[in-house]
């Protein structure tokens, strides 16, 4: 008796197709060596993929197999003492000056983003202007950063000395131009139709933008946010001269205090040579969960902000 195939509404019956373009490995290869050039660029890129992969997973290995061992409770509690060397302090004054520094170059980068795009004409000069100067902030050292920080916030100009804002208006400077590109080709990716059925329906400029366009540009934006936030998390330099790098890695009392953040702990312990190696190690596989964590939370956030079209 003939088995009866039961499509549900809006499926489609593929049993009887059959592929012809079906390639097994030996085929590829056999197709392969016929054109050494293909081959010869074909390795290379198998060698390049497995080189990458290869270094990832060995700095991710090894430094889970030195640190792991030396994580202990006591590394997680809430007073920084001389017997326990607690990061708790240092990872609130990261998640701190992160924050802070993320919504300054966030809410500045994504509006600059938007005015660039949907409001200025593609043939500003100033948007030009703008542009070029975000590409080359983009590629400038983090102690340049540092440098300007610690004249502007520290000594010369507001004379704060080392503080924990200064450490996050000098991330949001550093960050702001990667923020603000990556939303602008990120806007400028979104169709035009979309933008014309808005208007079409009777909605406005601010509607178009805020209902429509930012919705469906949030990953390239999230990605944005990702990598900004990525390199706050591990800066040191830059935050030595405005933060301060004190080796009681106390928690901050407040913006205008100094504190040290994980990665500048990580530094301090490092300069007291390799009695206190264990504990940097140790802080070394918190800053790895801690990055792996706030990329999860940011793509399980933009996937739920994405609107599908």
């Amino acid at each position: 008796m003939a088995k009866t195939l039961v499509l549900k509404e809006g499926e489609v019956d593929t049993s009887g197709i059959v592929s012809i373009n079906r390639q097994s490995i030996s085929d590829k290869l056999h197709a392969y060596m016929k054109k050494p050039a293909s081959f010869t660029l074909f390795i290379l890129i198998c060698l390049a993929t497995a080189l990458s992969a290869g270094a990832v997973l060995w700095v991710l290995l090894y430094t889970l197999i030195q640190g792991v061992p030396s994580l202990r409770p006591d590394l997680f509690a809430w007073e920084w003492t001389m017997d326990n060397y607690s990061m708790m302090p240092a990872l609130i004054n990261t998640l701190t000056v992160a924050g802070l520094s993320l919504l300054i170059a966030g809410v500045i980068g994504i509006f600059a983003a938007i005015f660039m795009v949907e409001y200025a004409k593609s043939t500003n000069v100033f948007v030009k202007i703008v542009r070029v100067a975000a590409e080359t902030l983009t590629g400038i050292p983090s102690i340049v950063f540092g440098i300007f920080g610690m004249i502007m916030f520290v000594y010369s100009g507001f004379r704060w000395g080392f503080t924990l804002l200064g450490g996050a208006l000098t991330m949001a400077m550093m960050i702001m131009p990667t923020i603000m590109r990556t939303t602008e080709e990120a806007l400028k990716a979104v169709p035009d139709s979309f933008r014309e059925g808005s208007f079409a329906l009777g909605a406005g400029k601010l509607r178009t933008i805020f209902v429509i366009i930012l919705p469906s540009a949030m990953p390239g934006i999230i990605s944005g946010v990702i990598l900004g936030l990525g390199r706050v998390v591990g800066e040191t330099m830059a935050l030595v001269f405005t933060a301060g790098s004190p080796f009681n890695a106390s928690t901050a009392s407040g913006l205008m205090e100094m504190g040290s953040t994980l990665t500048v702990y990580m530094y301090s312990l490092i300069n007291e040579g390799n009695q206190h190696a264990d504990v940097a190690w140790a802080i070394a596989v918190v800053l790895i969960v801690l990055v792996v964590l706030i990329n999860a939370a940011a793509e399980f956030i933009g996937n739920k902000l994405k609107k599908e079209y």
